[in-house]
């Protein structure tokens, strides 16, 4: 059944909270051109900032699509237990005086985990960003959130290799509406959905499933997040400083040190994650 639910959103114009009201219809059919096999879900993240290694999120909202065309939506104010730079806050209308009452990551992460179980990833260079920065969060706090087997279709390549401009402007050159409220986290992934939705009619070569989708854009084959590797036929390479091109698994053999020197420093913790399986893989090819 669909019901209609009024939900406030908190926007600072000159330093004044007004609460900007968004009906939701949680359960509605949404537009019957994207098929889908399985859950699709929607993420948009508003940070403290851009570092992958060190800022947080100080909000989320999933939008999610159900293969029966329903629609749920869970939107969060985070509080991320640092202080939100004044140069962000311009930019989301979040302060610290708003998320200082609002649970941590940790304390939601099970109910994020939960909501996102299963589903393909979707966003507005979302695949740069928004995923890379939430499974650091799932990260920090050691839960398990296993990317294995999800899909990741970034709206944003979508719209770069057909026309090449901003959120704002796809959602006005797709959808024909201003963006009213961007920057808050939910109204940008209820926006992203509709300009997936318009791209698929504009374009038929995309098709309407995800692996059609992917198929026209390419389909991007991550190492790790923050891109510090890469792949080159086949073989994890640096994509940065002086060994910038080579093989990750020979240059650990040839200099282990850099392993060491990488662990301790300012790297995001997925990068981590991924240098130590390749490490952990090139000592048991050694034995």
């Amino acid at each position: 059944m669909v019901s209609n639910a009024l939900v406030n959103i908190n926007l600072v114009l000159n330093n004044n909270t007004i609460l900007l009201p968004l009906r939701l219809k949680t359960g509605e059919i949404t537009d019957p051109m994207l098929q889908l096999t399985k859950p699709l879900a929607f993420i948009d993240l508003e940070t403290t900032g851009t570092n992958l290694g060190t800022d947080r999120i100080v909000e989320i909202a999933i939008v999610k699509i159900l293969p029966d065309k329903t629609k749920s939506v869970k939107r969060k104010l985070l509080n991320p237990e640092m202080l939100i730079p004044q140069s962000s806050s311009d930019v989301h209308g979040i302060t610290d005086e708003m998320v200082k009452d609002a649970p941590t990551f940790k304390q939601v992460a099970q109910e994020l985990k939960q909501m996102l179980d299963g589903c393909d990833l979707a966003g507005y260079n979302s695949n740069r960003f928004d995923i890379p920065l939430l499974m650091e969060e799932f990260l920090r706090v050691e839960v398990d959130f296993d990317m294995k087997g999800r899909k990741l279709v970034d709206i944003q390549k979508i719209f770069h290799m057909m026309e090449q401009r901003t959120l704002s402007a796809a959602y006005k050159f797709y959808c024909n509406k201003n963006l009213d409220g961007a920057h808050s986290a939910e109204v940008d992934a209820s926006a992203t959905v509709e300009i997936l939705n318009a791209q698929l009619e504009r374009y038929p070569s995309l098709g309407n499933t995800i692996d059609s989708i992917l198929k026209a854009i390419g389909d991007d084959v991550i190492v790790d997040f923050a891109r510090r590797f890469i792949f080159e036929n086949g073989v994890e390479v640096f994509n940065f400083g002086k060994f910038k091109g080579k093989a990750v698994a020979e240059v650990l053999r040839m200099e282990p040190q850099y392993y060491d020197w990488m662990m301790k420093g300012d790297f995001p913790k997925h990068t981590k994650l991924k240098l130590t399986e390749i490490y952990t893989r090139t000592l048991l090819k050694k034995s």
